[in-house]
């Protein structure tokens, strides 16, 4: 039974669960979407709501709900953005037959595995629509169509030729699948989508098998998913619900709706977590403020609710620094040592100052967290080879480009079977060898078997020596290991090792580059990366270096946080704290979204702010590195989101 009493205190939320128990079980259930804000208790709200509608605590509208699940062979689907956020869902809902919670990704292929033809179908439909995209765009150029369009247009018909071949389709959705028929991650979210909207046998598949789904981080979900399920929900009234949760100032990928609320039906429930039960008072409140504020620039309607503290947490404290965005990046490093050291100070809190590093540094952007981190050329090399997997993602995909696999996994675990000057480990690498199927394909024959194992082992004697030799490459540390055939590779890592010539130059400008060429170039540039920034870039994407991005953190929290803003050495267009503060003027794109309501630059940047800043539970430092150090100053006082004694000026 709904209260619909809003308790104050730390008891503001306690009347939510209720509520959604209400809204699903009713004798005509309700689609609902729970606004759940930094901190809130959005899992342990998921969880509580499971618990009483699959009969686990004593209910009687849940105990009815689950009795009507049983008899029909169904169950509630939760969908989660990460593996991790899976585990812990599952994790604390224990075993539960009525409740299958999964991945997005998981979701999708489920739903579509087996059904080659129909994927065949969408993947052709999909084409088409980029084909007629390509021409839409080329006509719409003051010059009309060029050559290049052309060849766009004909590598477009050729992908339909390939596809129109293929009868069977792949994927894996913990692992990048390869050769004819292997679906992409995103392939398979876009093909499920096109599924759900043409396929009406489809959408009564997922009516039968989960009456209720709820999606966790909806602010994520790729939009051409979400708007399907929202498709099924409003045509099929009270056999298929859906409940959305999360927080559309959360929102840190392009895939999700820019303003979720408003693409939510009147109808619809809209329940809200206002606590935060993480950050102490002072940090709620800058949290608050930047969602609030008036800024040149910002589109986005300032959409959801005020986020209200504990009790207890009544205290917290928040400092700016400023510096000089022209120092180098190992004076900026030592500032934001001194920065931590002032940090100690104020806060009393050995974490800023001891030797362990007890607090989290967060960064915007990638390249500033290579640059910092002393992985750069490893990063940009596999920038080339594969953009969309270079960086670690809040979907929990982080293992890299798939092609330069074992590289990352399993070479690295090598070495770290290797002490300080070369001596291996002979135990340890023989369960990493083990471990990559190594010893099983051994011959049968005595002889055979003897020789083939020592070649291994003079192999990776050589390679541990190479891994401590100042100056080695990846080339020099690789070379016994793939002469030896230590480790299965990826063909396209062979086959590039073993090309000797040179790599071709880079493109001028923004022009066009040829896959191939960029690919070779990423392949050479690899190759001569020094081998340490292998083992760095590879802590990077686990979220293991002392720098992260806002995408490797999503969903996590640290006592203390440092946050370092840098346009100058991030080097991105798409984001800049230096117009959020009006110290950089609007770009050409970003007058033009205002003139359409799109997202602009600042939009986008005052939500990761909001994200990074969120991550605090007692102490908050921010790091602007500002081109016009003075000017940043007086922007910042006048947001008002800082007391003049909270921002300082690093000399």
């Amino acid at each position: 039974m709904s209260t619909n009493v809003e308790l104050g205190g730390n008891e503001r939320d306690a009347h939510v669960v209720e509520d959604i128990c209400g809204y699903v079980t009713a004798a005509m259930p309700r689609s609902f979407f729970l606004f759940a804000g930094a901190g809130s208790g959005k899992t342990r709200t998921l969880v509580e709501v499971l618990r009483r509608i699959t009969g686990v605590v004593e209910h009687q509208a849940g105990s009815e709900f689950a009795k009507r699940l049983r008899s029909r062979g169904q169950t509630v689907r939760v969908i989660t953005y990460t593996k991790n956020a899976t585990a812990v869902v599952s994790g604390r809902l224990g075993e539960n037959h009525l409740t299958v919670v999964s991945t997005i990704h998981s979701f999708c292929w489920e739903l579509i595995q087996g059904f080659d033809g129909d994927i065949r179908d969408a993947l052709l439909a999909l084409n088409a629509d980029d084909l007629l995209e390509a021409k839409a765009a080329a006509s719409a150029k003051k010059r009309g169509e060029t050559d290049t369009d052309r060849k766009k247009y004909a590598k477009i018909e050729e992908k339909a030729v390939e596809i129109s071949s293929i009868t069977k389709f792949l994927y894996h959705p913990d692992k990048t699948t390869h050769g004819p028929g292997a679906l992409s991650h995103t392939n398979v979210l876009e093909i499920a989508a096109w599924l759900i909207n043409n396929r009406p046998t489809l959408r009564r598949i997922l009516e039968d098998r989960h009456p209720l789904v709820l999606i966790d981080e909806s602010q994520d979900t790729m939009k051409s998913v979400l708007d399907a399920l929202l498709a099924v929900a409003e045509e099929r009234p009270g056999r298929f619900h859906l409940g959305l949760l999360g927080d559309h100032r959360q929102r840190i990928y392009f895939d999700g709706h820019r303003d979720l609320p408003s693409h939510i039906p009147d109808a619809w429930a809209v329940p809200a977590l206002k606590m935060n039960h993480r950050s102490q008072k002072r940090i709620v409140d800058l949290i608050n403020a930047i969602w609030e504020v008036e800024m040149v620039g910002r589109t986005q309607p300032k959409t959801g609710f005020a986020q209200h503290p504990r009790k207890e947490k009544s205290g917290g404290i928040v400092r700016i620094f400023i510096g000089d965005a022209n120092l180098t990046t190992e004076s900026k490093v030592e500032k934001e040592m001194e920065c931590a050291h002032i940090m100690a100070q104020i806060t009393g809190q050995d974490a800023w100052s001891g030797a362990d590093r007890g607090y989290k540094t967060l960064a915007l952007e990638h390249k500033l967290a290579a640059k910092r981190g002393r992985f750069l050329d490893a990063y940009s090399a596999m920038q080339l080879l594969d953009k969309d997997a270079v960086n670690p993602k809040g979907n929990g995909e982080r293992s890299g480009p798939g092609m330069v696999r074992p590289l990352l996994g399993s070479v690295l675990d090598l070495e770290e079977c290797v002490d300080t000057v070369g001596r291996l480990d002979e135990f340890y690498s023989m369960e990493v060898l083990r471990q990559a199927a190594t010893l099983a394909n051994l011959p049968d024959e005595i002889a055979e078997r003897r020789a083939a194992l020592d070649k291994i082992d003079s192999a990776v004697a050589e390679f541990a020596m190479l891994t401590r030799e100042p100056g080695s490459t990846v080339r020099d540390v690789m070379r016994p290991l793939l002469e030896a055939d230590v480790f299965e590779v990826d063909a396209r890592l062979l086959a590039a090792f073993n090309d000797d010539s040179a790599p071709p130059p880079a493109p001028v400008g923004r022009g066009n580059e040829d896959k191939e060429a960029k690919r070779r170039r990423g392949w050479c540039a690899l190759f001569d990366t020094a081998w340490g920034e292998i083992g760095r870039y590879r802590q990077y994407l686990h979220g293991e270096a002392e720098l992260a991005t806002h995408q490797v953190v999503k969903g996590s929290e640290f006592p203390h946080v440092m946050v370092v803003m840098d346009d100058l050495e991030a080097k991105g267009s798409g984001f800049s704290y230096e117009r959020v503060f009006g110290i950089e003027e609007l770009s050409k794109s970003d007058l033009k979204n205002i003139e359409e309501g799109d997202e602009t630059s600042v939009d986008r940047t005052l939500r990761l702010l909001y994200v990074t800043c969120s991550r605090a539970e007692e102490s908050l430092a921010l790091v602007l590195w500002s081109t016009s150090p003075e000017v940043a100053e007086k922007a910042i006082l006048k947001t008002g989101w800082f007391e003049r004694d909270e921002i300082s000026m690093l000399a």
